[in-house]
């Protein structure tokens, strides 16, 4: 009974979500601090030890200076990066395998102390001691297998700095919405950058992030359409066959 309940209680959440904005289109997130979501984590990462670096207070250049003026990079939390994504990946996989084996074995009794002639009396006249026992066996297995996919992505969105590692990288979060009609579409890109890859124009490429995370997704009428019902879904996870 517990079960049942919990599955109409996953169930109705997703359909009371969705309820709440029938008649009009799902409404925006409130821009917030992304430090202060429920899910944000501070990042740690391995870090070389800490070296003492000696003062020079009359020197005209200060320790990761990039020009004799200021440096007009991101550099600190809160300041703004735009990331550029431009993903075109293709892959095809193709696996084919073929197995065969094939067994056969006979045994029997032609002497045995001379007892070999009680066989036929104990079995029956249409006994043969030579050959009392024969197995053979056969197996065939074929399996074919093909993967093909092609993804395409390219976009530009505006984040922030939202930590400084010790090493001096970047932690980097950059998060948009686009309602369009009934369709809210949500675009969020995280990693990690180094100082030197951001460009002087305040833009660094995806795949110059590490530990990145791109999620292009969204909530509406059409990614509600898109989605297998609740129940559906558990059926396919519990169901055997």
């Amino acid at each position: 009974m517990g079960a049942v309940i919990s599955v109409l209680s996953l169930g109705g959440c997703g359909a009371f979500s969705n309820l709440s904005y029938v008649g009009h289109a799902p409404p925006m997130t409130p821009i917030t601090n992304p430090t202060q979501a429920a899910t944000w984590r501070p990042v740690s990462m391995p870090m070389p030890p800490l070296r003492d670096v000696p003062s020079a207070p009359d020197s005209l250049w200060r320790r990761g200076a990039r020009a004799f003026f200021k440096d007009q990079r991101a550099s600190r939390v809160g300041d703004i990066i735009t990331i550029t994504v431009n993903i075109n990946d293709a892959a095809t996989l193709k696996d084919q395998t073929t197995l065969g084996r094939t067994g056969s074995e006979s045994m029997g009794v032609p002497n045995l102390f001379g007892l070999e002639s009680l066989i036929p009396r104990v079995l029956g006249k249409g006994v043969n001691p030579s050959s009392l026992v024969s197995v053979s066996g056969a197996g065939n297995s074929t399996g074919t297998g093909q993967i093909q996919r092609n993804e395409s992505v390219t976009l530009s969105l505006a984040g922030e700095i939202t930590q400084v590692l010790p090493n001096g990288n970047f932690v980097v979060v950059a998060r948009q919405e686009m309602r369009v009609n009934n369709e809210l579409r949500v675009l969020t890109v995280s990693g990690i950058c180094r100082p030197q890859d951001i460009a002087s124009n305040n833009i660094v490429q995806a795949n110059q992030l590490a530990e990145a995370r791109i999620s292009y997704g969204g909530r509406g009428l059409i990614s509600g359409q898109q989605s297998p019902r609740v129940g559906q879904q558990i059926l396919d996870d519990i169901v055997p066959f």
